[in-house]
């Protein structure tokens, strides 16, 4: 049984500056089955995003479902789940890497691996969610003299990193990737696959979007390819 199964997924956005509708994605239909990785390409523009936006439900789709095989509720069509239960998903279930980091106020970089470390770890285990959250920042080269800053004062490339680096101390059942090397020189990008290879002989289900073709090969699966909001 899949884990994830998309089937008819459509999603568009209305312009009122313009007066007029764009097409993000149309009947989108798909399935990643446990311990997949599915990787989608495509131009800029093409709706490879969206996709990924309705599955993680910051867009609500027009038409279509979205089935995900939770260990909690089971077979739940994420188009139609509740905001407490995505929210219990976002938490527990599910991992999403954007290009951008999105934080709290006066969170520290510390702060970000370690809130998603004691998500996985638990209060009772905060020692163990500690070490894995050091880990992880020294991982991806987050030099301990940045711990302790607010992260607006990063580069791209170290809110990148940062941001994948909280996601996968997740360990998700189902991890979402949506241009993850965008910004990374080639000695984070090693890390990054590094990271995404033992995900996966862990068996954590991903689907990603890349532009990035020479680090897709050998990590992939299968590949769709999106050609204005339609997929092939």
């Amino acid at each position: 049984m899949a884990l994830l199964t998309i089937e008819g997924l459509s999603k568009s956005f209305y312009l009122h500056r313009v007066n007029r509708w764009v097409q993000g994605c149309r009947d989108i239909s798909f399935a990643v089955d446990p311990g997949e990785f599915v990787g989608i390409t495509g131009r800029s523009g093409s709706g490879k995003s969206t996709i990924l936006r309705c599955i993680w439900r910051t867009n609500l789709p027009q038409d279509g479902r979205i089935l995900y095989e939770s260990a909690r509720y089971g077979t739940l069509d994420l188009a139609r789940a509740t905001q407490r239960q995505m929210l219990y998903l976002r938490t527990c279930e599910l991992g999403y890497v954007s290009q951008f980091l999105s934080a709290l106020p006066r969170q520290t970089a510390y702060d970000i691996v370690m809130r998603s470390a004691l998500e996985t770890y638990g209060e009772e285990r905060r020692g163990e969610a500690e070490r894995a959250s050091e880990a992880m920042l020294r991982h991806f080269d987050i030099d301990e003299n940045l711990w302790e800053l607010y992260p607006r004062t990063f580069s791209g490339g170290e809110k990148l990193r940062l941001n994948i680096a909280a996601a996968m101390i997740k360990r998700p059942r189902l991890l979402l990737l949506d241009e993850p090397t965008a910004s990374l020189d080639n000695a984070s990008k090693v890390k990054v696959r590094s990271l995404i290879e033992q995900l996966k002989a862990e068996g954590t289900t991903m689907l990603g979007i890349f532009h990035d073709l020479e680090f897709m090969e050998g990590l992939c699966d299968r590949e769709y390819n999106m050609q204005e909001g339609a997929m092939s």
